[in-house]
């Protein structure tokens, strides 16, 4: 369950924002739409414990993140949620490999086996052993979600995954998010701009 209540925030109390409140059932995906400026990315932030809320409730999967000590929200943090940032995450010296076992070694989670599957369901085996600047944006942007569900998430924040494609590509990486989140049975929410994704979601609100 993936709860929120009342939840506000404010940047060095200039910038303040308010959002609606979120009550999702465990087997629910949720698509979150809002222009430029009306603080989509904070929300993401806030969901994953990255900001910490002003006043108001999130509640995850039985836990609330207010109440969690530092300690205890990056633990949670690592075991419990898996981020597709807008601009992509990795260690450029590495390979798509190396950068995915270094988010499995800090989560204390080894698993080659995963990675392998992880990477074929996404038809980006054969990039295993590239660095990832070696990668076209679209093979980029498949590596980001290996590394967001590497670790076994139970739920997956996407921030604008679709904003730079064409309608094709992005119905395919939306259809793409959400069979991932199916097939390793995580909840999906994706916090973007883009209305075109509306379609691809049961349940939606605007901020």
């Amino acid at each position: 369950m993936i709860k929120t209540k009342d939840v506000q925030f404010s940047y060095d109390n200039q910038v303040f924002f308010k959002f609606c409140d979120i009550d999702l059932k465990s087997n629910e995906n949720l698509l979150i739409v809002g222009s430029s400026g009306i603080g989509k990315t904070t929300l993401l932030h806030l969901l994953a414990g990255l900001l910490n809320l002003n006043s108001g409730s999130i509640e995850l999967f039985g836990k609330e993140l207010s109440k969690l000590s530092s300690y205890q929200l990056d633990e949670f943090r690592k075991n419990n949620i898996g981020i597709v940032f807008q601009r992509p995450h990795f260690v450029n010296s590495l390979t798509v490999k190396e950068n995915l076992q270094l988010a499995q070694y800090i989560a204390n989670k080894k698993d080659n086996n995963r990675i392998e599957t992880i990477l074929k369901n996404l038809n980006i085996f054969d990039k295993l052993n590239k660095k990832t600047n070696q990668l076209s944006q679209g093979e980029k942007q498949r590596v980001s979600i290996a590394m967001a569900i590497v670790n076994s998430p139970k739920l997956i924040l996407a921030d604008e995954p679709t904003s730079s494609l064409d309608d094709n590509n992005c119905a395919n990486v939306i259809k793409l998010l959400k069979k991932q989140a199916l097939e390793f049975e995580a909840q999906l929410i994706v916090i973007t701009h883009d209305s075109r994704l509306k379609k691809h979601f049961e349940k939606s609100i605007e901020l």
